[in-house]
């Protein structure tokens, strides 16, 4: 973390006057650690967690105990027609039960006969439950489950989702080497640029050389120096594109310094930047792919819903049973003499509504089983293609590093025979053009292998360390 710091502390603060010429590197792993500790979107990631927990904190209300007082009181012309007071204290359980104890009090002149209560008020507790439907899964009890397994995914698609944007980073990260590179290479063509035209120049004043070899070398200066701009311009694109990515800790976004370069021997550490050093796609088990886990804990979430709809079917048989008693502190007042009990029986008598939920659940399920395992073969085609790359990228690299040798051969030699005055300005200007092309065509492999191996981090959904 304390090179984070320090970091934060080179894109915040502007140069010191007597260090205009200080750079500092940034390498890949730190800009992606950087990116994965203050990046908002990150936050917002971490936030499919938390709202997955408020869901199941919700469920898991279901089963709390609850108070419930209900009182009505009636009185016209000095007469009380009635006076109720109804308190009853309740616990839901796992399975279709509920256990409850309840008081009643009521009086009055006018008061229903069956809700004639001792003086001192008549106290119960009792059981109700569903014996057919709701017995054995009910829909708190599907919430609750499936709110456990929402968590579950979305701890793999807050997974995805950093992924997602530490992928898009090195991305940013590697168009901004390419661009750097890019500029170093006019810098120091322009360089050869310049020493070639004062020499020209010289030469012309001294009569060795005629006046059209100035002009030859002004024109490859220019043409230097345009090029230069290009990709300077570029380079600073390639910057602000980055500076998206950075952000402090408390989500104001930030500006990369222009003396904040990137790391130019990124080739020897990205494998352990993106955390692939060690993938091995023998070893590579698709069933613990985050994309994989989400879908089978969505399957599973849709298989709870599917038992619902299918516990649905039932009959509707609801009992309940009361001992009553005026004296609850009298322990052997609770006796079977005194009772309230009651049974509500329920059937459609063609069931379409709950036919007609089970099999769009049955549907949805298939959907996503099917979605499973296309994902499967999906990703599995993708790190194989991804590896059959990195592969060609290595021998690409290897034909164009021998391209850029030989072609810096042919240069240096015709600088030689220039300098001895076997060979003439345009020859050597067409072999430097071939070798800046070459190193160019190195430049954009590299990219296109730095990208590749972005790639398999995003195929393969690898986390990086904190």
């Amino acid at each position: 973390m304390k090179k984070y710091f320090l970091l934060l502390f080179l894109l915040m603060f502007t140069r010191l006057s007597g260090q205009e010429n200080l750079t500092s590197v940034m390498t890949l792993a730190e800009f992606l650690g950087y990116v994965k500790t203050y990046h908002p979107i990150v936050k917002q990631a971490n936030l499919v967690i938390n709202n997955s927990e408020a869901k199941l904190l919700k469920a898991r209300g279901a089963f709390d105990p609850k108070i419930e007082v209900d009182f009505d009181k009636k009185q016209f012309k000095d007469t009380e027609y009635y006076n109720k007071l109804n308190g009853a204290f309740k616990i839901p359980t796992w399975y279709g039960i509920e256990l409850k104890a309840n008081f009643e009090n009521n009086d009055g002149t006018y008061l229903n006969p069956e809700a004639l209560v001792p003086s001192d008020g008549l106290y119960a507790a009792g059981i109700s439950a569903s014996l057919l439907r709701n017995f054995v899964i009910n829909e708190r009890m599907a919430s609750l489950k499936q709110a456990k397994l929402f968590i579950n995914q979305a701890k793999e698609d807050q997974q995805i989702l950093v992924n997602e944007i530490l992928y898009n980073a090195s991305l940013s990260y590697f168009d901004w080497l390419k661009t750097y590179n890019e500029k170093r290479i006019y810098e120091d063509f322009l360089e050869n640029a310049q020493i070639r035209f004062n020499g020209a120049r010289e030469s012309f004043f001294q009569g060795d050389k005629p006046a059209i070899d100035t002009l030859e070398a002004g024109i490859t200066l220019n043409d230097r120096k345009l090029n230069l701009e290009k990709a300077r311009i570029k380079y600073v694109k390639a910057s602000l594109e980055l500076s998206n990515f950075l952000w402090l800790n408390d989500n104001t976004p930030v500006e990369l310094k222009e003396n904040i370069i990137p790391d130019v021997n990124s080739l020897e550490t990205v494998d352990t930047s993106l955390n692939i050093a060690l993938f091995n796609d023998a070893d590579f088990d698709i069933n613990n792919h985050p994309k994989i886990k989400s879908l089978e804990f969505k399957i599973e979430s849709l298989n709870v819903d599917k038992n619902l709809k299918m516990n649905n079917l039932l009959p509707k048989l609801d009992v309940q049973y009361n001992f009553l008693t005026q004296t609850p502190r009298v322990a052997n007042s609770l006796i079977v003499d005194n009772f309230k009990a009651g049974i509500n029986f329920q059937l459609p008598l063609f069931l379409r509504k709950e036919r007609g939920d089970l099999k769009l659940s049955r549907i949805k399920l298939q959907e996503t089983k099917f979605e499973n395992e296309v994902a499967k073969v999906t990703i599995k085609n993708q790190v194989n293609a991804v590896q059959q790359e990195l592969s060609s990228f290595i021998t690409q690299t290897n034909f164009i590093n021998g391209i850029v040798r030989d072609y810096s051969t042919l240069l240096n030699a015709e600088d030689r025979k220039f300098f001895m005055g076997e060979s003439s300005l345009f020859l050597v200007n067409s072999r430097e053009s071939k070798l800046i092309e070459s190193k160019l065509k190195a430049i954009d492999i590299q990219n296109l292998f730095f990208k590749t191996k972005a790639k398999l981090f995003k195929a393969a959904v690898i986390s990086i360390a904190e």
